[in-house]
């Protein structure tokens, strides 16, 4: 740590040890392209002001972990700008309290609350903060609550037993609608969301944003099911990771857990469940499609860890009529799409598919070109990054997905198929 980003610390430290004055602050986190970020700290202020300046504020953070080692203990966040706030971050002209806007990135583990633990997977991490004004010396040091703008939507309480052996955590989203009936998108998550705390899948893949404005607009209102595997959707009865090749032990048990939610939420339109995931999720989503190829309307799915040639030909026949639309990039090292995705997809169009798609990219990029830099590159097995903007719109020969003759992203495009169609 440099000389005078330690001292600084101490400063805050000793301030906030001495106990006065003190105060209380909410973390906002939300989802990125690379999983989780606190971007916004709301401080609590004991008279009401109008203005706020950034540059008269310091923030030290730490993450601090029991289950295993953890990146980047302890560091200083970058304030990109403040303004005078509601309790809930929400811009107001005058109020008691205030919010910083703070520097997130995939190349700075400081800025996550969530930390990837080998063997663990994706968990939370104790995320603390000293903030203090420079000029008043006033502390907030005291942590209030968390806020999650688009997983705050959705109803974390989800409970199904299967058997005493099988149980089953899972995030639900209803939408804002008087439709009579709406569509159900459900989202199955990758093998580092794992666990028992259905707010990871949300946030490791930003399966979130299933429930934002943008893509609830193109369903006009979807129900969005968030199930959580306790462990990984691959694994066979002896815990070990299968690519098709073995059966997996969770199928039965996600299939009842997607009959029962579905049964107990009347309004979902049982002609428009779709299904999809990315790599373990992908497996998944693509095994409850070969053995329900009547149940659901499309499938959409993300790194395919599906093996090609654990699938039968007959089993390809039975699925043919399901629309499918694969997202995959070139240099996915850990869902190798020579064994995955490309063979499985010339096979369904050899074997007569006429609404699969795939889109194919090179690598996957910084989107924004800002959160990372202008040509940063993601893991290459990150290919959910695009799927979840819905930004897949081409095919593998490169032309447009159409639906009545208009070009369609992927998300426009589930939204119009319909069993039966």
């Amino acid at each position: 740590m440099k000389k005078s980003l330690l001292l600084s610390l101490i400063l805050l430290l000793t301030l906030s040890a001495l106990g006065k004055p003190t105060g209380t602050y909410k973390i906002v986190v939300e989802g990125f392209d690379w999983g989780a970020g606190v971007n916004k700290v709301i401080l609590q202020l004991s008279d009401t002001t109008s203005k706020v300046n950034a540059s008269e504020y310091q923030i030290f953070a730490s993450r601090k972990s029991a289950t295993g080692p953890i990146a980047d203990e302890q560091n200083k966040r970058d304030i990109v700008t403040a303004y005078v706030s509601d309790e809930q971050g929400n811009r107001i002209k005058t109020g008691k309290n205030i919010t910083l806007v703070l520097a997130v990135s995939p190349t700075s583990p400081i800025t996550s609350p969530i930390q990837y633990i080998r063997g663990k997977g994706n968990v939370w991490v104790d995320y603390a903060m000293t903030v203090m004004h420079t000029k008043s010396q006033q502390v907030w040091d005291t942590p209030e609550r968390k806020i999650m703008p688009l997983v705050d939507q959705f109803d974390l309480t989800g409970k199904y037993t299967f058997s005493d052996k099988l149980t089953m955590s899972y995030a639900s989203y209803a939408p804002k609608t008087t439709k009579e009936k709406s569509p159900l998108v459900i989202w199955l998550h990758g093998g580092g969301e794992g666990g028992t705390d259905p707010t990871i899948p949300l946030l490791g893949n930003k399966a979130a944003n299933y429930a934002s404005e943008g893509i609830q607009a193109i369903f006009d209102g979807a129900y969005v099911l968030s199930p959580q595997c306790p462990g990984a959707w691959m694994h066979n009865e002896k815990g070990v990771g299968t690519q098709g090749k073995d059966n997996d032990i969770y199928n039965e048990g996600l299939m009842a857990l997607i009959k029962d939610y579905v049964k107990a939420n009347p309004k979902i339109d049982a002609n428009r469940i779709y299904v999809g995931g990315c790599s373990n999720g992908g497996y998944m989503a693509l095994k409850l499609i070969l053995l329900h190829p009547d149940y659901f309307a499309a499938g959409y799915i993300s790194a395919l860890a599906y093996r090609s040639e654990y699938i039968a030909d007959a089993d390809l026949q039975k699925i043919k009529q399901v629309p499918m639309w694969f997202v995959h990039s070139k240099d996915d090292m850990t869902t190798i799409p020579k064994l995955t995705v490309e063979p499985v997809f010339n096979r369904l169009r050899a074997a007569g598919a006429k609404n699969v798609h795939f889109t194919y990219y090179d690598h996957v990029n910084d989107i924004t070109n800002f959160y990372g830099g202008k040509g940063f590159q993601y893991n290459g097995h990150w290919s959910w990054v695009y799927l979840h903007e819905n930004l897949p719109r081409t095919d593998l020969d490169g032309s447009a997905v159409r639906v009545n003759g208009k070009p369609v992203t992927i998300m426009e495009w589930l939204a119009a198929q319909k069993k039966g169609k």
